[in-house]
């Protein structure tokens, strides 16, 4: 009966490591994510948490009996609602994710095959119980395997950049990064030829990509996006990107989970000014203006403001202000910080204000980042899908008021993640916002519910909860007309529950 046992825990493996292995894409291959999001799927409701309860009952059972232990893998049916192909985040068999798979696989055979071995039904219960522990720890022991891999690449990426001569502006923050980065691209290509790094290609393989597939001859000056999850990530890639202008445009609580506070967010994004020649920094967060002030003592450091405060570049009130002097206005659906700090860099690289500033009416508008377009069914749709900061979400709630006259204006949300300790009272706050300042507020999902709910309350907006992402546009398409508004915010990928 064992080996019934082991072939019944192997077949049900395949299917869960698959759910899986999709998770530990989507999060960036790193350790102990795919358990946290296990936990999170198994207590996702009335169906997950009965099928969580049946293995719970089967792992004790098995001490006891050989045929409770078959409710382990029988409850791998779940988690119901994670897919294996997923809708918007497909499992991609890239070759790191073969590589793991396979290491993911070893590890579950020899725990299959020790258990079957000692004729333990109990071991081989836990085995497909702990499924998501052993992608995590195949995710761990691969991490080194990666770098050396990965080492080719990086190194003829900063051969390249360096044959190139461009220069190297390097842009970090909380959030906004990518627009930064776009602003940057477009107002410095008045005056040099300008590479930036696509999408949100902001870590160690994917600037490496970006560097040997984009990187021209003839480029001058190359603009990369960097992101991190933890102290050290930019200072590794500030050796091979050495900037010649570093950005620091925000902060914000996102990636809590992961920094736990915002001084740590600080400290690890900071590692981008330490090999740059001129720091380009925002000086509306207090952290953020006591770091300009400390690295003004060590580098020359350009202070710039999307909030009108007093800073070297100035943006507020719907002008741009250079060094106190008025030079320009602030076309209407531009971010503030975000051009102040392009602005910044222009100055660092000796472009001059004037020249930037008629470039202003042709700035790109970064796709679902509070994009505004007319549905044909005649309602004003806005687009902030890309965003997951509380700061974002205020202004999106601000340009939602400013789009309707009179008509409806619902908001639609799973809520915004990877905000820590703080992500249940920054949703309470944001869903309060929003039930005083919208007729209607749609739910989406189960990440952030409780908390959505009871913000909701603070005000009189009516409340739905769907589901899914569809059942919230078809809401959408069944309610609204000509006249209303909807504000799409924040859109979690379906490994979410």
């Amino acid at each position: 009966m064992i080996w019934w046992l082991f072939a019944a825990c192997v077949l049900a493996t395949i299917p869960a490591g698959l759910r899986w292995l999709r998770v530990a894409q989507r999060e960036h291959y790193l350790p102990s994510a795919v358990a946290t999001f296990a936990g999170r799927w198994w207590t996702s409701g009335p169906a997950n948490l009965s099928l969580l309860g049946l293995m719970l009952i089967g792992l004790v059972g098995s001490w006891w009996s050989i045929w409770w232990a078959f409710l382990v893998p029988a409850a791998q049916v779940g988690p119901v609602g994670l897919s294996i192909k997923g809708r918007s985040s497909p499992l991609a068999w890239t070759a790191r994710l073969r590589r793991v798979s396979v290491l993911a696989g070893i590890l579950a055979s020899a725990v299959f095959g020790y258990g079957a071995a000692i004729g333990s039904a109990f071991f081989l219960a836990i085995g497909v119980f702990l499924l998501p522990a052993l992608v995590d720890l195949a995710l761990l022991a691969m991490g080194p395997v990666e770098q050396m891999l990965g080492n080719r690449w990086v190194d003829q990426a900063a051969a390249r950049l360096k044959t190139s001569g461009a220069k190297v502006v390097a842009i970090t923050g909380s959030y906004g990064k990518t627009t930064t980065k776009q602003y940057v691209a477009h107002l410095l290509a008045g005056r040099f030829r300008v590479v930036a790094s696509p999408a949100s290609f902001n870590n160690r393989m994917g600037l490496a990509r970006a560097i040997n597939e984009h990187l021209l001859p003839g480029t001058e000056v190359f603009v990369a996006e960097m992101g991190t999850y933890g102290p050290g990530e930019i200072d590794q890639l500030t050796r091979w990107i050495r900037p010649d202008v570093a950005a620091m445009v925000a902060i914000g609580p996102v990636h809590l989970e992961r920094f736990r506070d915002e001084e740590r967010i600080v400290t690890a994004k900071a590692e981008i000014l330490d090999r740059a020649g001129v720091g380009v920094i925002s000086v509306d967060h207090p952290l953020l203006s006591r770091l300009a002030a400390d690295r003004a003592e060590r580098m020359e450091v350009i202070t710039v403001s999307g909030e009108g405060s007093a800073a070297r570049v100035s943006v507020g009130y719907g002008v741009v202000r250079v060094d106190g002097t008025e030079v320009g206005e602030v076309p209407s659906d531009v971010f503030g910080v975000n051009l102040a700090t392009a602005i910044g860099v222009g100055l660092a690289l000796g472009v001059g204000p004037s020249e930037m500033t008629s470039r202003l009416g042709g700035l790109p508008r970064p796709e679902h980042r509070q994009t505004v377009s007319i549905s044909q069914r005649g309602f004003t749709v806005i687009d902030d899908t890309f965003n997951s900061n509380p700061a974002g979400a205020r202004a999106a709630l601000g340009l939602l008021e400013r789009s309707v006259d009179g008509g409806r204006k619902v908001v639609v949300t799973p809520g915004m993640v990877e905000l820590g300790p703080r992500q249940h009272q920054e949703n309470v706050s944001f869903a309060a916002d929003s039930s005083i300042r919208a007729d209607d507020l749609v739910i989406v999902g189960r990440t952030n519910r409780g908390a959505l709910l009871e913000g909701s309350g603070k005000g009189p907006a009516s409340v739905t909860v769907v589901s899914s992402r569809q059942e919230a546009v078809d809401w959408v398409r069944d309610h609204l007309g000509p006249g209303d508004a909807v504000l799409y915010e924040n859109d979690l990928p379906d490994h979410y529950p």
